[in-house]
């Protein structure tokens, strides 16, 4: 069978797919600042909690799935807590490597830390997890988007800056 262009709204199992890759980062990155104290864990979850409402708040706002599922789920998400922003300006946004670091640090962070407190004291768990996070964060994050999200995104049909940041091929 053949898989369509684009999805209007995307099969459950890819969204779940997506953000379980999604969760997984989050809670391995949560376990590893643990070993620093709980206060390192609660700014983590905080500055999580604050990148996805930038991304629901100022981008899924204009994006076509706004009230659809899209390969997270979050035009559906976003369209319960904002008011619809204008399609129009989805594609005139501009997305430098600056504006996603942010969304990078998330994976960056925890393992950095992990390598450090492994500097101080070898631990065979921990490197486990620094590894597995690292594993998450590129192939992972990789093959949610290349295999699954982008490829059947209606909005990269319509214009995506995220799309034109990555696109390899100079278009």
């Amino acid at each position: 069978m053949e898989q369509p262009k684009y999805y209007d709204n995307y099969p459950f199992w890819m969204i779940a797919l997506a953000n379980l890759v999604s969760l997984a980062t989050y809670f391995i990155g949560a376990f590893i600042l643990y070993r620093l104290g709980i206060g390192w864990v609660a700014v983590y979850l905080a500055y999580i909690v604050g990148l996805e409402v930038r991304l629901l708040k100022g981008h899924c706002v204009d994006c076509w799935y706004y009230g659809k599922y899209c390969a997270f789920g979050k035009g559906k998400l976003s369209s319960w807590f904002f008011k619809p922003g204008k399609p129009e300006r989805f594609n005139c946004k501009q997305i430098t490597w600056k504006d996603i670091v942010p969304d990078f640090l998330v994976g960056i962070i925890p393992i950095i830390a992990g390598i450090v407190i492994l500097i101080k004291g070898f631990d065979w768990l921990l490197l486990g997890m620094i590894i597995l996070l690292a594993l998450l964060i590129s192939l992972g994050s990789a093959l949610v988007r290349g295999q699954m999200a982008c490829k059947h995104c209606r909005q990269r049909e319509l214009g995506c800056p995220a799309q034109r940041l990555f696109d390899k091929s100079g278009k």
